[in-house]
């Protein structure tokens, strides 16, 4: 089954707003800005939910014999039975988890930073969730995860990135993340609209952006495909740089959900040979399209604003807009991956 059509079973499936920002448009030099909009998705305030709900059904399903693969089974086969879910998170995916997990019966337990917002901690508990604060970085805490995980014969590790010997549920979790880039399609085709020419990709770990390369470069669109990072946690710029995957320390930014310092090992050889292009933008960057978005009516967080400080950064030199190629007509897709809920821009930022 196709992830799209097992998150349309779930309750309260909507696909999230694609917003038409004609100011955007105008002050960029190009036809059409659209930004997908992921602050309301199944009542969360990040697109991760997606992921997490698709691999966790998923890999439910198959432990327990699950009939079908859809909410409702998976709740039936697990009845009664010992399971927790682990996770490791910078806020947005060990919500998702714990959310998920509430939703099947399961238990919970996710690790975090301690750069984690309180706000995303409070809310991670109030999906019935252990938090577990771990003394590192986010690495570190995707470690703690997946070895007390390893040690608990009731435990199901949900984590969206892949190492050697662990692909198969983060391929899953990328597979659930798909269903916004089809989501977007059908948006604008019914603006009349075709392939954007430009997509540009917030990356923490690269899952994301994964599915974002295997969706567009599978359907063969051409178009100009853009990753951006934080400039204090840029794993993938810094992996482009060296031809290989290189692990950079995740220093302390306001795009906490993107604060990561590998990139995932599915992620690296498709982003590797699928992206035209990574920037990093910086903190200022990105509160400045915080507030910008939120004038033109878009909840974003710092994350997703990210997007927008990249777009303004390449569209803004001569020089690249050249090396892009991208006419005065084009149509720019952002993706917004998180509302200001998930991750607040801090009071010094505003």
């Amino acid at each position: 089954m196709p992830a799209i059509d097992f998150h349309r079973t779930l309750p309260g499936y909507a696909p999230t707003p694609l917003r038409d920002l004609p100011r955007l448009a105008t002050e960029l030099g190009v036809g059409r800005v659209l930004v997908k909009e992921e602050a309301g998705r199944f009542g969360l305030p990040s697109f991760k939910v997606l992921g997490a709900s698709y691999a966790t059904v998923r890999a439910l399903a198959r432990r327990f014999g699950a009939a079908a693969l859809t909410l409702d089974a998976v709740r039936a086969a697990v009845r009664g039975r010992d399971v927790r879910l682990y996770a490791a998170t910078d806020g947005n995916h060990g919500r998702a988890v714990a959310h998920v997990a509430s939703l099947v019966g399961a238990a919970a337990t996710v690790y975090h930073p301690p750069g984690v917002t309180q706000e995303a901690r409070t809310a991670i508990a109030g999906e019935g969730a252990r938090t577990v604060v771990v003394d590192g970085d986010y690495d570190a805490a995707v470690a703690r995860a997946a070895a007390d995980a390893d040690a608990d014969p009731a435990a199901v590790l949900v984590q969206d990135t892949a190492w050697a010997g662990y692909t198969e549920i983060p391929r899953w979790i990328v597979d659930g993340y798909a269903t916004l880039c089809h989501e977007a399609d059908d948006q604008l085709a019914a603006l009349g609209l075709g392939a954007p020419d430009l997509v540009v990709v917030p990356v923490g770990v690269g899952s994301l952006a994964q599915a974002v390369v295997g969706h567009y470069r599978a359907a063969g669109t051409g178009g100009t495909l853009l990753a951006v990072e934080p400039d204090r946690a840029a794993p993938l710029v810094a992996s482009l740089r060296a031809g290989e995957p290189v692990t950079v320390p995740a220093g302390e930014t306001i795009m906490t959900g993107l604060a990561c310092g590998t990139v995932s090992a599915l992620a690296w050889p498709v982003l590797r040979d699928g992206l035209d292009g990574a920037v990093t933008v910086s903190d200022d960057q990105a509160a400045g399209a915080v507030d910008d978005l939120a004038r033109l009516g878009v909840d974003s967080g710092p994350c997703g604003a990210a997007s927008l400080a990249a777009a303004r950064l390449v569209l803004g030199q001569a020089g690249w807009r050249r090396a892009i190629g991208l006419r005065s007509d084009a149509v720019v897709l952002l993706l917004s991956t998180e509302g200001r809920a998930a991750n607040p821009v801090p009071e010094d930022r505003v």
